[in-house]
């Protein structure tokens, strides 16, 4: 049976590039539990008061909104993305990210029969390990290439591209890696606008490592070439690059 979910985990995931208008987001309700401040109900959107959503007034104030987005979250220090001895929070990480930026991530996803009912029109609730279950990095991977498109998201393969669209509309990127082991985590990350202060790294003027935000083994609220090409790490067996204004 375990060589079976191998062969299969290592098959491609053929990417789908039209939207599909019968697919409806699966998303929990806030929890009172689910807190910067707790390490509960991680699957849920965030309680907190106050939160920031981005901005959709213009370029600047999306970006504005993202850094102070990134600052509340506070990725290095919260709680919610401290990793323990069996799981780390990447994916946890980029709902909450993604999830104030007005812009759908999932963190819990249809069940297969459920997602068949779904496909079918009829009205289904999300309801945690009987409707939805979690997702984690090395589904979103696969996630992505199948269902992106139907939530708007776009998929993109340079850098310096992603980069720039980034910081030049204020929008969201994503990179994720899906690792070859089955059962072992993969990883995935946001990336973010630049700011004076904080930078991708360049080459000759383009991108080789875009600006990153990451819950993790390690977590950081900002970083470029600290962690170099982790996607192209062996333990990964493929990765995709996403963005969605």
């Amino acid at each position: 049976m375990q060589q079976d979910e191998q062969a299969r985990h290592l098959m491609p995931v053929k990417e789908i590039t039209t939207a599909d208008p019968r697919i409806q987001r699966a998303i929990l309700p806030t929890h009172p539990d689910s807190r910067l401040d707790s390490p509960l109900m991680r699957h849920h959107p965030l309680s907190n008061e106050d939160m920031v959503y981005r901005d959709m007034t213009d370029v600047e104030s999306k970006k504005k909104s993202l850094h102070e987005l990134i600052a509340q979250l506070d990725v290095s220090n919260s709680v919610r993305y401290q990793r323990t001895p069996e799981d780390t929070y990447c994916n946890v990480y980029s709902f909450d990210y993604c999830h104030f930026s007005k812009v759908y991530l999932p963190t819990v996803w249809w069940t297969e029969a459920s997602l068949k009912k779904v496909l079918n029109g009829e009205e289904v609730t999300p309801i945690m390990y009987e409707t939805v279950d979690h997702i984690y990095s090395n589904a979103l991977h696969d996630w992505l290439l199948t269902w992106g498109v139907s939530f708007g998201w776009q998929r993109m393969t340079s850098f310096d591209e992603v980069q720039r669209k980034v910081n030049e509309e204020g929008g969201v990127g994503i990179i994720c890696a899906k690792r070859v082991t089955f059962g072992w985590s993969g990883h995935i990350v946001p990336i973010v606008p630049e700011t004076k202060q904080k930078k991708a790294y360049r080459e000759n003027g383009v991108v080789i490592y875009p600006l990153q935000s990451q819950a993790g083994k390690l977590n950081y609220n900002y970083f470029a070439k600290k962690r170099k090409d982790w996607w192209n790490h062996p333990r990964y067996q493929s990765f995709v690059v996403y963005y969605h204004p």
